[in-house]
């Protein structure tokens, strides 16, 4: 059991309108009350999209997770959230030559998606998996050399009723306070950072 509880997860919460939000809105106050969690509300930060990313990059360094919250737009990230990587990640610092701040990291993903569970099924209308849409963070990860965690996806937050909801948030927070004593954490494959050329860019 982690008996430091001095904040060393950042969590990056994603959501364009916390009044209409369900599920990420409980999570994120949950979190809030977990001292081992400093929290960014995105869009509240930065609803001009003016993203510091030295301030963003500096609050990185000493932490051991990253954890992006989030609903799903489009199969994808908010838009803002896609930016906040764009940037924050950049290159000589997260990738590249002399690009190593994020190696040995953690990205942990918790998402909701409007479609239930059945949906992401050959049979149903999003037509694949909801594993197929990861591979861009995967390997966003990947190349920064941070490992990726098995993420904690919440389908149908809509129509969630209130005992699923609460055992998500306990499922979520209990993950958070027993980082990284996660009895499933060895099988997840180390990042594999490369020397990406500038050119290549």
């Amino acid at each position: 059991m982690t008996t430091d509880l001095r904040p060393d997860i950042r969590l990056v919460a994603a959501h364009p309108n916390w009044a209409e939000s369900r599920v990420n809105r409980r999570l994120a106050e949950a979190a809030r009350a977990l001292p081992r969690v400093e929290l960014l509300d995105l869009y509240g930060r930065y609803p001009d999209y003016a993203i510091d990313v030295p301030r963003e990059q500096a609050a990185l360094a000493d932490k051991r997770l990253l954890v992006l919250l989030h609903p799903v737009h489009w199969y994808a990230l908010p838009a803002l959230a896609k930016l906040w990587i764009d940037e924050v990640f950049s290159h000589g610092w997260a990738y590249g030559h002399d690009g190593t701040a994020l190696q040995g990291k953690d990205f942990w993903l918790v998402a909701s998606t409007g479609g239930p569970a059945e949906s992401y099924r050959p049979e149903g209308y999003n037509r694949f998996g909801f594993e197929a849409f990861l591979p861009p963070l995967v390997q966003t990860a990947n190349l920064c050399g941070m490992r990726f965690l098995p993420p904690q996806v919440i389908h149908g937050a809509h129509r969630l009723d209130e005992a699923a909801l609460e055992a998500e948030v306990a499922r979520f927070t209990a993950r958070l306070a027993t980082y990284p004593d996660w009895p499933d954490i060895d099988a997840c494959r180390d990042g594999c950072w490369a020397d990406v050329p500038a050119a290549d860019r």
